[in-house]
């Protein structure tokens, strides 16, 4: 019996395919069969400050062939500023395939998979980084207030961005899936620098995979150990520039040339050093009249030949 377990393991890893790392540093597994429902926990209080919650999920082992549960877990960003955009399982030809989450300046795309806690299934709604420390949305995040004081409530976001899955539905796409298209702004963030899970968050998915009672085979789907009960191990990375594809990106409509360059600005200066204004030949025309032929040559009668002539004997008389 045992025999016959170990050849239907094996058999299903043959179907496993792991596909090479894409330009988002995301690995894709291929399995036949989509992961069981994500199961509903509640979330430990964060312990102490800039730590972020890393959503519990489901990963496949492709040796033994079968879904095992990665408690969620606080883990120390790696940088100032990072923010986790979870994995998910997306569908695709009769295929689920798992992507890999990452750390960047912005939240990418997750499948719309609502694992709450903030990750509503679009974007985060758990907070901000304000200043160098994280600013933690109290109406969605459960933290230790006697330690952390970064904090504010917002309703509003949190109902913006939450899509609904009653079902709780761990898989994008395909029957059943939940269908949620990228935003713009997911697909922007998803083209940006990203950082890999730190090697502790990698041990920490091997330690589920070793446990027996995270796999859906042997807990039903109910896995005992739901959250880590310490935080990860702190794993500093160089932060990726901030203008990357997003800040890149929007600038654009703002300084749009063709509104500044606009060609009927420039073509007003023609109007204003219009020649014919100018230059009018009018007002240069006019000393045609004043230079009057008829007028000028008016002489005539005043060098009157004949009195100039008989002028002089006029004199005598006088004498």
């Amino acid at each position: 019996m045992h025999l016959l377990r170990s050849a239907r393991w094996l058999l299903l890893a043959l179907v496993v395919t792991l596909i090479p790392a894409s330009s988002h540093a995301q690995i894709l597994i291929s399995v036949h069969f989509g992961p069981p429902a994500l199961p509903v926990y509640v979330q430990p209080p964060c312990p102490q400050p800039d730590l972020m919650w890393v959503p519990g999920n489901w990963h496949y082992n492709e040796l033994t062939g079968g879904y095992y549960w990665v408690p969620g877990a606080w883990v120390p960003a790696p940088y100032p500023g990072a923010l986790w955009t979870p994995g998910y399982w997306g569908w695709n030809n009769g295929m689920y395939y798992f992507h890999e989450g990452y750390w960047g300046r912005h939240i990418g795309y997750y499948g719309g998979v609502n694992y709450g806690f903030g990750y509503g299934g679009n974007g985060y709604a758990g907070g901000e980084w304000r200043g160098g420390h994280f600013a933690y949305n109290t109406a969605v995040i459960n933290v230790n207030n006697t330690v952390i004081h970064t904090t504010y409530v917002d309703r509003t976001i949190v109902e913006r961005t939450t899509i609904v899955n009653p079902g709780h539905v761990a898989y994008s796409g395909g029957p059943g899936g939940i269908h949620h298209d990228p935003t713009p702004e997911e697909r922007i963030a998803e083209h940006e620098q990203h950082v890999a899970p730190t090697s502790f968050q990698q041990q920490h998915i091997k330690t589920a995979s070793s446990d027996k009672t995270s796999y859906a085979t042997n807990n039903g789907g109910h896995p005992h150990n739901l959250v880590a009960t310490r935080p990860l191990a702190e794993e500093k990375h160089t932060p990726p520039p901030e203008s990357h594809a997003a800040p890149m990106e929007r600038p654009m409509p703002a300084s749009h040339p063709a509104p500044a360059s606009h060609p009927m600005p420039e073509s007003r200066p023609m109007p204003a050093s219009h020649p014919a204004p100018a230059s009018h030949p009018m007002p240069e025309s006019r000393p045609m009249p004043q230079s009057h032929p008829a007028p000028a040559s008016r002489p005539a009668p005043a060098s009157h030949p004949a009195p100039p002539a008989g002028s002089k004997p006029e004199p005598k008389p006088k004498k």
